[in-house]
């Protein structure tokens, strides 16, 4: 993001996407916003994906012309390999500092790497939850279970 300030009035910014914005359309809550995600970018082949680590403009489809390749993320390989998941933490964090922000599947991967925290992960929706016949059938399984074993 380029910002030229010709005056005190007149403040024109160009986008990663060549866009000229002016600077009401930038600014929210009284700090400049920054449209910059770090996020994965499908690659491989058919039912066989490999993740690119990629810092895109948030505005930008998902496999779109990016910024800067810092890492890669490929799901095939065990969890103890450590080629699983490969980042430039000099450049994961310099884009931090310039204010972009990793997604949720960025930021859990890049947590194990010791990068950034994890995030924090919500609980599952209730509909999820067993309903109340299954409910009272594993409570009925449990108390025969704790009969039965004494």
């Amino acid at each position: 993001m380029h910002v030229r300030i010709y005056s005190d009035v007149c403040v024109t910014i160009w986008t990663f996407s060549f866009e000229l914005v002016t600077l009401s359309q930038v600014i929210l809550n009284g700090e400049l916003f920054v449209a910059l995600k770090i996020r994965l970018a499908r690659y491989g082949a058919k039912k066989h994906p490999f993740y690119k680590i990629v810092v895109t403009d948030s505005r930008r489809a998902c496999n779109a012309a990016f910024i800067e390749k810092i890492g890669s993320y490929d799901p095939f390989l065990d969890h103890d390999n450590p080629n699983r998941v490969i980042a430039k933490a000099d450049r994961f964090n310099y884009w931090i500092s310039v204010g972009a922000t990793p997604s949720d599947r960025v930021a859990l991967l890049l947590s194990g790497l010791g990068l950034c925290k994890k995030p924090e992960i919500t609980e599952s929706p209730k509909k999820s939850a067993p309903k109340k016949k299954a409910q009272e059938r594993l409570a009925a399984e449990k108390a025969a279970a704790e009969t039965a074993a004494q």
